[in-house]
């Protein structure tokens, strides 16, 4: 099953790694204009944090993770008020699923973490109603941090996210699957998406039944804003409105149903019943499908769970030219801070030592994507597993084949992911043509984002 079909981006499985659970991006299920309700109705006030008369700064910090995500950011923690015993973290966790629901519960009752792990799909959202602080005002380094991965959570309010790790989208390939049936792994420098669907289609003629040449695409924006990005189109433009009109997306539909139709991916009902399922249970870590939609960060947690050796590939293009894919990196998570918050300076210390101290790389390592400040990437290099050092070469190996970093989204774009899925289902399942479906969810998205 693919990363895009579920996180982001962004992503209920997107980012939790280890425990079985990593999340996917193509699974988001959040409602966005829930959170801009709430935003809309929440009054300036005080924030979150707390502080005796005689006693330290409590910073309450919010995440999204897995058990091994908790784990690993508990450790920094530990490691931080080992430094600065006047000022003590509390962790609030949980995974993808409620996570956006009890953040913008606690930003409208003016309960919000100090520290909040935040995401591309709702940064524009909550930074445009004042709900976060600009963090550019404050002691925090960013000179050794990527640049497109600085600019990502930079917007006419400001610094409002420092990213925690970079990701690139890839597709994964399971080898084992290809030598079960003979087929040799393609040249990603140079294969097309007519290559792409020919090779998946054979492997699916060739497999016992049930296993697939590929996974589905079509639950998740990022796929589409490959797809329309090598079309010289973008999913948004820089003034927050859609960048592409009902036939691009009729025909990144019609790309699908045509693999559909080749059984190059699993059947319309198989999509939707592999959507629920865990990471070590998705086609690619089960040997049920040879290629697969995701983010790099995802490849360490699928590699294990697969019990294979598993090969990170360029996107297809449709020239044949890997600068044409039309890749970017994208911020897989970023530090955030409620614009809220009492202590804004103490609250600035700790995302200055999440993003810039080599103690906090060399436990957090690659848990949120490859570490966005360049000496602390090459510090913790030695501590990496061999597939956390995979992604690592994979990143640096793309960077020159780049594009520019897409326009960030919207406000209320946080409901484009269920509005594709939807349409994605009504097309697979053939209760609307592309042409049709590209119609009414371009009408659909028009609107989320311009109310």
């Amino acid at each position: 099953m693919p990363f895009f079909p579920r996180s982001a981006s962004a992503e209920r499985q997107a980012d939790n790694s280890s425990s079985g659970a990593a999340r996917r991006i193509r699974k988001t299920g959040v409602v966005a204009a829930a959170a801009a309700v709430v935003m809309a109705l929440s009054a300036c006030g005080g924030g979150g944090s707390a502080q005796s008369d005689d006693g330290p700064v409590e910073l309450r910090f919010s995440w999204w993770g897995g058990d091994k995500r908790a784990q690993l950011t508990q450790e920094a923690i530990k490691k931080f008020e080992a430094e600065n015993p006047n000022i003590k973290i509390k962790p609030e966790f949980g995974d993808w699923s409620g996570y956006w629901d009890k953040l913008a519960t606690q930003v409208a009752a003016n309960d919000a973490p100090d520290i909040i792990q935040m995401d591309e799909k709702y940064i524009t959202e909550y930074s445009s109603r004042g709900a976060l602080l600009d963090l550019s005002k404050y002691d925090i380094d960013t000179s050794k941090l990527d640049e497109a991965a600085l600019n990502a959570g930079k917007s006419e309010d400001g610094l409002t996210g420092i990213a925690a790790g970079i990701n690139a989208a890839t597709i994964l390939a399971n080898p084992a699957v290809f030598e079960a049936v003979g087929v040799p792994l393609p040249d990603d420098s140079t294969w097309t998406w007519e290559d792409f669907g020919r090779i998946a289609a054979e492997i699916t003629e060739k497999s016992p039944k049930g296993t697939y040449g590929a996974a589905a695409y079509g639950t998740d924006e990022a796929s589409l804003g490959v797809w329309l990005r090598q079309d010289g189109k973008s999913l948004y433009t820089s003034d927050g409105k859609l960048g592409f009109e009902p036939a691009d997306i009729a025909g990144w539909w019609a790309n699908l149903k045509q693999l559909s139709e080749n059984k190059a991916v699993p059947t319309a009902s198989e999509v939707v019943e592999a959507e629920a399922a865990p990471l070590d249970q998705s086609g690619l870590a089960t040997g049920k499908n040879a290629l697969a939609f995701w983010w790099s960060n995802q490849a360490p947690a699928l590699e294990k769970a697969s019990g294979g050796d598993l090969k990170i590939l360029r996107f297809p293009t449709k020239t044949g030219d890997a600068a044409d894919a039309g890749l970017w990196y994208k911020a897989s998570q970023f530090w955030s801070a409620s614009s809220r918050t009492k202590h804004p300076e103490e609250v600035a210390k700790f995302i200055n030592f999440l993003a810039n101290d080599v103690k906090a790389g060399e436990t957090l390592l690659a848990d949120r994507g490859v570490y966005p400040n360049s000496e602390v990437r090459a510090a913790i290099e030695p501590k990496l597993t061999p597939a956390d050092v995979k992604v690592v070469k994979f990143i640096d190996q793309i960077k020159d084949e780049l594009g520019e970093a897409p326009a960030p989204p919207p406000k209320g774009a946080g409901s484009i992911q269920e509005i594709i899925k939807r349409y994605t289902s009504e097309v697979l399942f053939e209760r609307l043509s592309p042409e049709e479906a590209g119609k009414k969810a371009h009408d659909e998205m028009k609107s989320a984002i311009s109310s």
